[in-house]
């Protein structure tokens, strides 16, 4: 409540004008800002999406960027904040780099999903970080079949499937053993989750090819999570489908600083020793 508090403020004290979803103007009490409804043209017209929260809520707010191709700025007061361009001890300097207009935008790939069944449409949605088939009760495993580029891979009794991004390649992908992607890389992941099979790797293609996951009829229904927000149940002969999204996501940026640092910085890797280059350029956290 205090950054908040201190972001709407100085905003303000610059003569910025400040929009604030309603619901958390009202709870947090905040004055000078105009309230509006939470619907997918709040930031309209907007020039900055401002996210003081953690990974999930940067996922809500990235809702609101995509919808009007506003540039999102995350400060992080949660744990990992991977996609938090500065933590909590930098607000004053985020502030003042919103007010002087000192950032750069950049585009990150995301997903578009649409489920079918019996050839039908029923539900389209998309992710920012990974769209992810997965069981709806801890009693019976999945049946899948995956498939790339409409050609048969593997059939799969397994908890799940993530499909992820690039920028999701660090969240719930990663956490079920897929590969780390740096953001600039165009690609889509396949990682199975818990996969009872001996060919369950984690698969990295294409940004122009297709995924697909087949529910098969004799299994139990499934779920599907859009960035862990968006869901919708998926019944017994389900066809799922991820393509790169036709509308990114754009990120206001601070600091060109390396991924490789970022990586560091997060999970705390051990990088005492390293000489390979100048000596004030050891990441952060080592």
């Amino acid at each position: 409540m205090r950054s908040a508090h201190l972001v709407v403020e100085r905003l303000s004290r610059a003569g910025m004008t400040v929009r604030v979803l309603a619901e958390e103007a009202a709870e947090l009490g905040l004055e000078n800002v105009h309230p509006v409804p939470a619907t997918p043209d709040a930031a309209d017209r907007c020039e900055l999406i401002v996210v003081v929260g953690g990974d999930g809520t940067l996922l809500r707010g990235a809702e609101f960027a995509r919808a009007g191709g506003i540039p999102m700025l995350g400060v992080n007061l949660g744990h990992v904040g991977f996609l938090a361009e500065a933590e909590r001890e930098d607000l004053n300097e985020v502030v003042d780099r919103v007010i002087e207009r000192q950032y750069e935008v950049e585009e990150r790939m995301t997903l578009d999903v649409c489920v079918q069944q019996n050839g039908d449409l029923i539900h389209e949605n998309w992710a920012l970080n990974e769209a992810s088939v997965e069981k709806a009760s801890r009693q019976r495993m999945l049946e899948l079949v995956v498939e790339i580029d409409g050609r048969p891979l593997s059939r799969w009794g397994c908890d799940g499937v993530v499909c992820a991004s690039p920028t999701g390649s660090t969240a719930y992908a990663f956490s079920c053993g897929g590969p780390v992607v740096w953001p600039e890389v165009e690609a889509l992941l396949m990682v199975p989750i818990s996969a009872h099979a001996l060919f369950s790797r984690a698969l990295v293609v294409s940004p122009d090819s297709v995924l697909a996951v087949e529910v098969l009829p004799e299994t139990p229904g499934g779920v599907l999570w859009c960035d862990g927000r968006r869901t919708v149940e998926l019944p017994p002969g389900a066809r799922i489908e991820v393509r790169r999204g036709k509308q990114p996501v754009r990120f206001a940026r601070l600091h060109r600083a390396p991924f490789t640092d970022r990586l560091v910085a997060k999970f705390a890797l051990p990088v005492r020793g390293w000489r390979g280059g100048r000596a004030d350029s050891v990441p952060e956290g080592s």
